[in-house]
């Protein structure tokens, strides 16, 4: 096995370790949370209730229980099922329903963030220090200061309120219904709010590492030897700021299937993020740990996918060698 397999190799070890050690600490806090019986005391919904949750262990060692839960997770695969909220239905299932509303708007933002964060980023340095450039750097920091439900705020006033695009997006589930005109339209809104930070970030990185790029030494050298500045900036200057730009694109990309929680729950996005706030808010135990699980697992992959981008870039880089 060469370096980079035995890099690789030994990062997705860390990262099962790094995963199991979260979901033991995931499992203890969340069991520590009080979670009544809500049913009238004496009633056959709290008999029945009562009798389930004494059949799956809930009243059982707090360490009894994570055995149960590993076991039933390694030897049949089942994260369980909905507790409180889609009761006895498959925790994966009902993910896997939610899945297509989060891709659907965190893809678009992308489709859009990227290009403009790096034509702005771009702009800005090959503009470094005139008004351009300060007028770009100002929105920038606006951007990534104001927080995401601001946008929120704003947009929805802008272009719902005193727009004529709908308060809330529709309520299709599949990308065949996803993939028309009127939930394109309903999307519009959330799409932009998510891309304004992306655009902010990458502009400001983007700018950064190639302001650097621009003033080094071998700029000078391409210029002597009779290159043109657009040719310069073309040939050289951009492969070698997009080493450390890429990897960012990567990561951005990873987080596609990874939804905005606060976005999703503010423009009602039928998705992942607002599952995962559900769960939160009704300690529902299955669904809590399958989410949370499943982000950080995209957190580890994406770390992991950003990494072996650097020699994507460059093949100078070599993960792993000595």
């Amino acid at each position: 096995m060469n370096s980079m397999g035995k890099y690789i190799l030994k990062r997705l070890l860390l990262m099962v370790f790094t995963a199991a050690i979260i979901m033991t600490m995931l499992f203890i806090f969340v069991k520590l949370l009080p979670d009544p019986i809500t049913a009238v005391p004496g009633s056959d919904s709290y008999k029945s209730e009562y009798a389930w949750r004494t059949s799956l262990g809930y009243y059982e060692p707090l360490l009894v229980q994570y055995g149960i839960y590993l076991k039933n997770l390694f030897t049949t695969g089942s994260f369980g099922v909905g507790f409180k909220m889609y009761r006895f239905q498959s925790v994966t299932d009902v993910f896997f329903s939610k899945m297509a509303p989060t891709m659907y708007v965190n893809f678009f933002s992308l489709l859009l963030a990227i290009p403009l964060g790096l034509g702005f980023g771009i702009f800005a340095a090959l503009k470094k220090n005139k008004w351009q450039d300060q007028v770009i750097s100002v929105l920038v920091m606006i951007a990534i200061s104001v927080p995401s439900f601001v946008y929120a705020f704003l947009l929805q006033y802008l272009l719902c309120y005193m727009g004529d695009l709908p308060l809330v997006v529709s309520n299709a589930t599949t990308f065949a219904q996803l993939f028309t005109w009127t939930s394109f339209r309903s999307y519009i809104a959330p799409i932009l709010c998510l891309s304004l930070g992306t655009i902010a970030g990458l502009t400001r990185f983007t700018r950064a590492e190639l302001t650097e790029v621009l003033t080094s030494d071998f700029m000078l050298l391409a210029r002597a030897k009779g290159l043109t500045r657009g040719q310069a900036t073309t040939r050289h200057a951009l492969r070698n700021a997009m080493v450390p730009i890429f990897p960012m694109i990567m990561g951005e990309f990873i987080s596609i299937i990874g939804g905005s929680l606060i976005i999703e729950q503010f423009f009602s996005i039928p998705g992942v993020g607002a599952l995962y706030l559900a769960s939160i808010n009704e300690v529902d135990y299955n669904f809590f740990m399958f989410l949370s699980m499943f982000y950080v697992v995209i957190g580890l992959l994406s770390g992991l996918v950003i990494d072996l981008s650097y020699g994507v870039v460059d093949p100078r880089i070599r993960m792993g060698a000595k």
